[in-house]
């Protein structure tokens, strides 16, 4: 397993990150910006993209497992990582929406709730979104802390 940082190119990995976030112009938003990793296994497993958003604090704006390999810890791998690769970081952000798998993956990385953007995903995309059959509105956004 080996996890390398995207220069350039990004875009090459629309696919995957359309599994975590389903509209390209909100991916356009935050890609350039953000530092992308790709964990590869045989090839590519997962991918993510991070910001930073301030004195030690950053946000993980995507995280996406290939569908196949969902539930191996790719995902937790790729989270514990940031953490390493960012020594600066001290609280990490990412904003997901209230899905009980996803918030389940989240909080066994280690993150806690922090707050909630009211109707972002009804607001700022051009469909309804769902996710396990649960229709998306509000972003959750949770915390890790050093």
């Amino acid at each position: 397993m080996d996890i390398k940082k995207v220069e350039g190119r990004k875009k090459e990995y629309m696919d995957l990150l359309l599994l975590a976030d389903e509209q390209e112009d909100m991916i356009d938003k935050y890609l350039e910006r953000g530092d992308m990793f790709v964990l590869e296994d045989n090839g590519v497993k997962a991918e993510c993209v991070i910001t930073k958003e301030g004195d030690a604090t950053y946000e993980l704006k995507n995280i996406a497992v290939s569908l196949e390999c969902q539930r191996k810890g790719y995902g937790k791998r790729l989270v514990d990582f940031l953490f390493d690769h960012y020594p600066d970081c001290n609280t990490m952000f990412v904003g997901t929406g209230d899905c009980p798998s996803t918030l389940s993956f989240y909080h066994n990385c280690g993150f806690k709730e922090s707050h909630r953007v009211k109707n972002f995903f009804t607001d700022n995309y051009d469909h309804l979104m769902f996710e396990d059959g649960i229709q998306l509105i509000d972003m959750v956004y949770l915390k890790r802390e050093r």
